[in-house]
């Protein structure tokens, strides 16, 4: 058995990692998987990255090209569980993920997955018995709650005897692979599944290992669900897929603001991957680039999402990510506010967006400018409630800011942010 502040103690801090959907869609493959797990422990485990996370369809021996393909035909053992498809993942031969969950093990970092919620059409087709439960796939699936985007599972009717021990069994084959990180999709959407992320939540403490589970994706999702969504998961998404788009990423203020005061430990708001780097490699997920994101846009995004506390998840392909991107996500003075004590917005005005944050010795102020055009900024310390600090510094540009009459005079360019730290 796992207690539930274990896991919550393996995600004290908000996640970080790399995540291969932005660039690489349901066709990741193992050589992929290695190549940025062996980036991230050279280049970024120092600074807190350490989660490797192989999203959807690593079942799947043929994903499709631009979309899902409309009859999925998984990998299955005999009780119909997912297996990793061994022509992308050729150390699975054995129908195992453990050799490759060693590998980024050895490396010093964690290792996850994707799942989809439910059960396997194919399984339940092909009517396979359910290990435990003393049931077959047919009895237990609920053919009406079927995820409307992807084909691979149907629902699980959890009223059905038996049908707890499918997500059981799924999930003491991960802890035997070495997953310590569940990305488990298709919970949030209107009505919330809160029947699946309990049975899941249920799987992962009897388990035995601490594993992490994230839930998604978060559109349009309510507080009403606030206390069960801290109870069962360790974080969850409060958007849809966020993409390398102004648009989205402006968008992303109102929700990072709604959601900043309810962060705790253990229990995170996610807004989403960071799309940034080289992404779309595969065409299920738009045409290879490097993000459209300006470099200012990008600042800004880890200014929010650090400010936030959200977890960090880069969604690009570490290798071939640009030098100026890659500093971003090596500041240890930024990064250091996910472990702030609390953040919330404080001003919005038009363009003019600023938060706090408080710090154990300090506060943080972030100030971010939405117009198209650079601005000449003044912030008062006493609108901030920080007229007792002597010193500011921009954490982005590694320089003071003098003060001069209680306030800080700043110019923040297009789009973007200047990050404070007041002592």
């Amino acid at each position: 058995m796992t207690s539930t502040s274990a896991r919550k103690h393996a995600a004290k801090r908000p996640p970080m990692g790399w995540n291969s959907w932005d660039c690489f869609g349901s066709s990741v493959t193992e050589d992929l998987v290695l190549a940025n797990a062996e980036f991230m422990a050279a280049e970024l485990k120092p600074f807190g990255w350490d989660t490797i996370v192989v999203d959807i369809q690593w079942y799947e021996p043929n994903p499709g090209e631009h979309h899902y393909n409309a009859v999925s035909d998984p990998v299955l053992d005999a009780w119909g569980r997912q297996l990793p498809a061994p022509n992308r993942f050729p150390s699975a031969s054995d129908g195992s993920f453990k050799a490759l969950a060693d590998r980024v093990h050895a490396l010093g970092l964690r290792f996850g997955v994707h799942m989809m919620r439910g059960i396997p059409k194919k399984a339940v087709e092909l009517d396979l018995p359910v290990l435990g439960g003393d049931t077959t796939a047919s009895k237990i699936a609920d053919r009406d709650n079927a995820c409307t985007w992807n084909p691979d599972n149907f629902g699980i009717d959890h009223s059905a005897p038996g049908a707890q021990a499918y997500y059981d069994s799924q999930v003491a084959q991960f802890a035997e692979w070495g997953v310590d990180f569940v990305k488990l999709d298709d919970v949030l959407h209107p009505p919330t599944q809160s029947v699946e992320i309990a049975a899941y939540s249920r799987a992962i403490d009897k388990c035995g290992r601490p594993i992490v589970l994230s839930l998604s994706p978060g559109k349009a999702l309510s507080f009403a669900h606030l206390d069960a969504l801290r109870e069962h998961a360790e974080m969850w998404r409060i958007s849809d897929d966020l993409w390398d788009d102004w648009s989205a990423l402006l968008e992303m203020f109102q929700r990072a603001a709604r959601w900043a005061p309810y962060q705790v430990p253990g229990a995170w708001g996610d807004a989403d991957m960071l799309p940034l780097g080289r992404i779309g490699i595969h065409a299920h997920v738009g045409e290879d680039r490097l993000s459209r994101l300006t470099f200012e846009e990008q600042r800004t995004m880890l200014t929010l999402w650090c400010m936030m506390r959200s977890p960090l998840m880069f969604g690009g392909h570490l290798p071939d990510t640009p030098s100026d991107t890659l500093e971003l996500l090596r500041n240890p003075e930024v990064l250091a506010l996910l472990e702030s004590r609390s953040s919330r917005e404080i001003v919005r005005d038009h363009s003019l967006v600023i938060w706090k944050a408080e710090l154990e010795d300090a506060e943080a102020c972030a100030v971010f400018w939405l117009g198209d055009d650079p601005a000449d900024l003044e912030v008062h310390l006493a609108d901030l409630g920080c007229t007792q600090r002597t010193r500011v510094r921009d954490l982005w540009e590694g320089a003071d800011v003098p003060i001069e009459d209680g306030r800080v005079r700043v110019r923040v360019p297009a789009h973007g942010a200047r990050l404070l730290r007041l002592e």
